[in-house]
């Protein structure tokens, strides 16, 4: 199911990068936040995806939502005359950094310990082969 979330992040790159679209200069921040909010939607689903815990549902709601809200925050925060634009992008930014970092983490472990363990497996050759020699009564040349 991680395909979900990859095809979703495609399509909305392509949506954007190849189309003449352009956004007044007034939706700015709502889009900018939304689309931060959409990467980390995206990036989750990619975690619950390696976790096996990926719900299509839950993702496609997730995006939906977080998006909506985060512009929600762009708007109260103008209207009350605060930034908390900035209170959404440290809020994302942090759940972004640690859904990368498990990612990441998750990724290496796997990676890792498949040429670890085949290391380890050539490794009990060699000292099983180099015991051999030592053991056996035949010089070693």
């Amino acid at each position: 199911m991680i395909w979900l979330a990859l095809f979703a992040g495609v399509i909305g790159f392509v949506s954007v990068y190849y189309t003449d679209l352009t956004i007044p200069f007034g939706f700015a921040p709502y889009i900018s936040m939304a689309a931060l909010a959409g990467l980390d939607s995206l990036i989750g689903g990619v975690r619950a995806a390696q976790l096996g815990k990926f719900n299509g549902m839950v993702f496609v709601w997730g995006f939906i939502v977080n998006g909506l809200l985060a512009a929600f925050l762009v708007y109260f925060g103008e209207a009350l005359g605060q930034d908390l634009a900035l209170a959404a992008v440290v809020a994302l930014g942090w759940r972004i950094f640690t859904n990368l970092s498990i990612i990441r983490r998750h990724w290496m472990e796997d990676h890792w310990h498949e040429s670890a363990q085949s290391g380890a497996d050539a490794a009990s050759k060699r000292e099983s082969s180099a015991g051999a020699v030592l053991h056996s009564r035949e010089p070693v040349v």
